[in-house]
């Protein structure tokens, strides 16, 4: 693959390169500057030209790529990020109920696996034995069909719950198939909710005062969020702890990046500074193209620990779970994908303070 391929890196062009009869002087030891910091001193800043990095050099083939906790594999075997994968410990159950761990999965460009990661890590996390709620705040109502709900047979939904003051959580809350895995579901009527939302006072806060006496009672509330970067988004954001970046392994998706950690920095900066990226996760990954495995190579170069070590592949599972409603974890529980998921809730528990 040639630079071509990846826009952004023409002004690389105008470089006189060395000629190849040249004898090339020793390569300098490599070294690993410390991430800028604000003006604070607190988060790092985020490269702005990510994006437009050189080619990466990284080969890996498909044999090294394994689950994270992968029975059969030899430990520290190099993963998809290019990192050795880490020795998760187990799981252990909660020792308490509450207060929730807020994460919101959240990513402005449509089809990178936002709602099958919230789906799926849900069903998860909700195996270890905690108590999760999944918040359907997507028009589509996508979350909720995929976990059996109809959203145009809903009489009461997240909507409701925002704009009408005597709704209760739990008159609109509703258990699932999947034991300790509740949902607020959502359909075609939130839409509205973001051109009423304008007329609000403090509109960014309304999710928030809609959790807040929810999160006493569940351990994490996960919040697939809508395919856009609006007042819906920015509500979940200024209610969340933490984000999950779902990421498709494609050049359009990282380029998309810019975009959303600009919108994060402005609600760390005015509305929520508590709020953390908790990672970066590639979703769609296909080992077997070096275009997924450079988009891979050159997200890790800027996001460095940030990125998760599990990748989601890409899997004829997904679409079927969708028809039967249902989790990944529960229609094919020995399944590679459900061994992701369940990797990924084992990193997700261990980053988040409350897991």
């Amino acid at each position: 693959m040639n630079e071509s391929t990846f826009p952004g890196t023409q002004h690389l062009q105008h470089l006189h390169l060395r000629p190849t009869t040249e004898p090339m002087p020793p390569a300098p030891e490599p070294t690993t500057p410390p991430a800028p910091a604000d003006d604070q001193g607190q988060r790092p800043i985020i490269p702005n030209n990510y994006a437009e990095m050189p080619r990466p050099t990284a080969k890996l083939t498909a044999e090294d790529i394994a689950p994270v906790n992968d029975p059969h594999g030899p430990r520290n075997k190099i993963g998809p990020t290019g990192r050795p994968l880490p020795d998760l410990p187990e799981v252990l159950p909660p020792t308490r109920r509450g207060p929730a761990q807020v994460i919101a999965m959240c990513n402005q460009k449509g089809g990178v696996g936002k709602t099958t990661t919230t789906i799926n890590l849900g069903a998860a996390i909700a195996e270890t034995g905690r108590k999760v709620l999944l918040i359907d705040f997507d028009p589509q109502g996508s979350a909720s069909i995929g976990l059996g709900v109809q959203p145009h047979d809903l009489e009461l939904s997240v909507y409701n719950l925002l704009m009408q003051r005597d709704i209760r959580p739990d008159e609109v809350i509703q258990a699932t198939k999947v034991e300790n895995l509740d949902l607020l579901p959502a359909n075609i009527d939130l839409s509205a909710a973001e051109v009423q939302l304008v007329q609000e006072v403090a509109r960014e806060y309304t999710l928030s005062r809609v959790l807040e006496p929810i999160i006493p009672h569940y351990d994490v509330i996960l919040i697939d969020c809508a395919p856009s970067l609006g007042l819906l988004t920015v509500n979940a954001l200024t209610a969340s702890h933490g984000i999950v970046v779902p990421l498709e392994c494609e050049f359009f998706a990282l380029r998309g990046l810019a975009m959303l950690t600009d919108t994060i920095g402005k609600v760390q900066d005015r509305l929520n500074p508590k709020l953390e990226i908790v990672g970066i996760l590639g979703t769609m990954f296909d080992g077997r193209t070096t275009h997924a495995r450079e988009v891979l190579d050159r997200v890790v170069q800027a996001f460095d620990e940030r990125v998760f070590h599990t990748v989601i592949r890409r899997t004829v599972k997904f679409p079927e779970t969708t028809v039967v409603g249902e989790p990944i974890t529960t229609y094919a529980p020995s399944s590679q994908a459900a061994t992701q998921y369940r990797d990924l809730a084992k990193e997700v528990l261990a980053r988040c303070p409350a897991g």
